[in-house]
């Protein structure tokens, strides 16, 4: 017989695994301070090593672009805003997307109708930091500087957004815990790219 407490106990288990994995860490099975300090870097430095595999993806792409950054060094003034910008907007999206997936408010089958969404709502969101950021940027590096780095956040928002909402899904079809494709993978696949995203429009703004 599953009693009320079984049940308790087994919900209990499943937040604090979905926790873990969105954090990065895999879940150690007990309380925290019966955890043995060995046990707690253990269920760490797995997901770190991987997330450092990945984040070489960005520090190729600052290589592929280091004749840009060369002849104009005030673009690297931004690369940690709109970097941390874009992995925040990610993050927001996929534990939205996550949390709907759980309670069974989307389906695999809503993948287009989520895509749509979050790419507005990326869009809008990239928008308005956009606004923000213009007159602060304008100040310090110049206006044409100012104008790359809007329309970076601009894309970079609606893709980070896009990303974030449409991979949860693709890994629940896929037969795969959307929780395991938690957060922090989604914030280093959005700085490569946001990164791509921003220099390109600094080549196409700048004539680099």
């Amino acid at each position: 017989m599953l009693t009320v407490d079984d049940a308790m106990r087994i919900l209990e288990l499943e937040e604090s695994e979905d926790v873990a994995r969105s954090g990065g860490t895999v879940p150690t099975g007990r309380p925290y301070l019966s955890t043995s300090v060995w046990r707690l870097v253990r269920s760490r430095v797995a997901w770190l090593l991987t997330l450092i595999v990945a984040a070489a993806l960005t520090v190729n792409v600052l290589d592929h672009f280091e004749d840009t950054l060369a002849q104009v060094v005030a673009l690297a003034l931004f690369v940690p805003l709109l970097i941390g910008t874009g992995g925040n907007v990610g993050a927001q999206s996929a534990t939205t997307v996550i949390r709907a997936l759980a309670l069974d408010e989307v389906r695999t089958r809503d993948v287009g109708r989520v895509l749509a969404r979050e790419t507005a709502v990326g869009l809008l969101l990239g928008c308005s930091l956009a606004l923000l950021a213009f007159l602060p940027a304008a100040w310090v590096a110049g206006i044409d500087i100012a104008v790359v780095l809007s329309l970076s956040l601009v894309a970079v928002c609606a893709l980070a957004a896009a990303a974030g909402g449409v991979i949860p899904i693709v890994t629940r079809r896929l037969g795969v815990d959307p929780a395991v494709i938690s957060a922090p993978f989604i914030t280093t696949f959005v700085d490569a790219t946001g990164l791509v995203v921003y220099f390109l429009v600094a080549g196409l703004v700048l004539g680099l």
